[in-house]
Parts: C-alpha cells; structure tokens; sequence
C-alpha cells in the first residue's frame, strides 16, 4: 500500500489544546507536517505554536476558536488558507459529553453537545471542504462507540455521535469521484479530560472521572492511530473490542447489545441510570 505523505501537509485540528487533539498536533507535525490548532483557550495553543515553530520555522498556527460559532469556524479556514495556502486534512475532534438521565436532564445540555459534537463538525467542514477536495485531502471526526448505539445516560452525547458520522458518510458519498478521503475515528475510552469536563443533569461539569482513566488508551497511542489511518486512508478506524463487536452483534442480536450497555454502564460509581 503507499502511504498519503504527511510532509508539507497543512492540518487543521479543532481541540487542539487537550487531550486528543494536543497529542495529534504533535503526532502530525513529527511527520512534517503544517499544523493548524484550533481551541478556544488560546493561550494554550499560542505556547506551543512557538514551540513547534522553534522546531520547524513556519509549521504551526494557533486561532482561537468556538466551534459552536459559524464565524469562528470560517474565520480559521481563512486564516489556514491565508498562512499555508490551502487545508489538506481536517480533523473534527473538538467535544463534549455528558452523564445524565434523559428524565433529569435539563435539554440545554442536549442542544450544547449538538452544538459542539455535531455543529462544529458541519461548521468546519464546510468552510473547508472546497480545499479538501481540490487537494484530494482527508476528513475525520473523532466519534464513539456512542456513535454506532445508543449508551444510557449520555443520550445527548448519543445524539451528537450519530449525527456527526451520518453527516460524514453523507460527505463521503456526495463526493465519492472525486478523491477525498473521510475517515470516522471510533475509539474506545481514551485517558482525557472529557469525562471532567461531561456535563451533568443541571448543566455544569462532572469535575472527577467516574472511570479508572490509569487502565485507559492514551491520547498518544490514539494519535498514533490517527495519523497511520490518515497515511492508509481508512474509511473507518476502531481502536477497541467494543467498537468492533458493536455492529456485529447489532446486526446479530439488537437486544443483547442492549442489556451488554446497559449492564456495563450501570457499574459506573454513582450511574445516572
């Protein structure tokens, strides 16, 4: 198989300043790569774009970003465009989860997870898919097994997930002559901090992990994956037993799939359900 080349590349990551996204940027500018950070803590990216500029003269940008803003989002294609020329691969990886049940749950929790999960994702995408196609580039979204069934008391994460890959194979679809490559990332639990920041019934954040995040995937070897997927053009890349066995036994047994999740998440400490 031969490898799409990294080198030169420019990489546009939303969630740049944590987590998985903070461990692509270094993933991919190891590679050769250009690297566009996009965060809404910009103080954050802002350090280590000069520090990876101090490695490799005019490789990296920061611009702050809300995803959740269509402005914000157009204005960092622009400036992607304007620093580098053009936008070989977005990564949709900017999220938000939650941990409530549905009966609780105050509902702007639900349209704040759309809003990230899904509408930063659409809003991105279409600012920069024109360069995408024209360099026959690649598109991702980090998704969840949350994405391929529903999980009880993250129905608004739930939600998000399923819009986002169906928005994504709609792309793939509409665009299947002319060279792009989209790529959902479907992970298994990953040590970040997005079980802190989940969002509970009244809308502020959870704060202290329900999981033992020692025993979890790193945001390294994730990352790792990421860019091997990108090299290889993968149209899907599952990195855990679950993510792999879900749409099999959803096809084979629906409803033992269901009690598997459902048992599985009520042994969380304190569970919603």
């Amino acid at each position: 198989m031969i490898k799409y080349r990294l080198n030169n590349k420019t990489v546009i990551i939303t969630g740049a300043s944590s987590g998985i996204g903070l461990a692509c940027v270094y993933a991919f500018h190891r590679k050769g790569a250009k690297i566009v950070m996009a965060a809404r803590n910009y103080d954050v990216i802002r350090k280590i774009e000069i520090e990876l500029n101090s490695l490799r003269d005019n490789s990296a940008l920061a611009v702050k970003t809300d995803v959740t803003v269509e402005s914000d989002c157009k204005n960092l294609i622009e400036n992607a465009v304007g620093t580098f020329g053009g936008v070989d691969i977005l990564l949709n990886n900017a999220g938000l989860s939650m941990r409530a049940n549905f009966l609780d749950v105050d509902l702007t929790v639900l349209k704040r997870l759309m809003d990230v999960n899904f509408w930063g994702a659409v809003f991105c995408t279409r600012y920069a898919l024109r360069y995408l196609i024209e360099n026959k580039g690649s598109l991702a979204g980090v998704s969840s097994v949350a994405g391929l069934h529903g999980l009880p008391g993250r129905t608004g994460y739930s939600a998000s997930k399923y819009a986002m890959q169906g928005f994504m194979d709609a792309i793939r679809v509409e665009n299947l002559k002319k060279g792009l490559h989209v790529m959902e990332i479907i992970p298994g639990f990953v040590a970040t901090n997005i079980r802190n920041t989940a969002l509970v019934a009244d809308g502020s954040a959870q704060g202290e992990s329900p999981r033992e995040e020692e025993k979890m995937m790193t945001p390294e070897e994730l990352a790792a994956k990421i860019v091997k997927g990108i090299e290889e053009r993968k149209r899907r890349l599952t990195t855990s037993y679950e993510g792999k066995l879900t749409p099999l036994i959803k096809l084979l047994c629906p409803s033992l799939l269901d009690k598997l999740y459902f048992d599985h998440m009520k042994k969380e400490p304190n569970p919603p359900i």
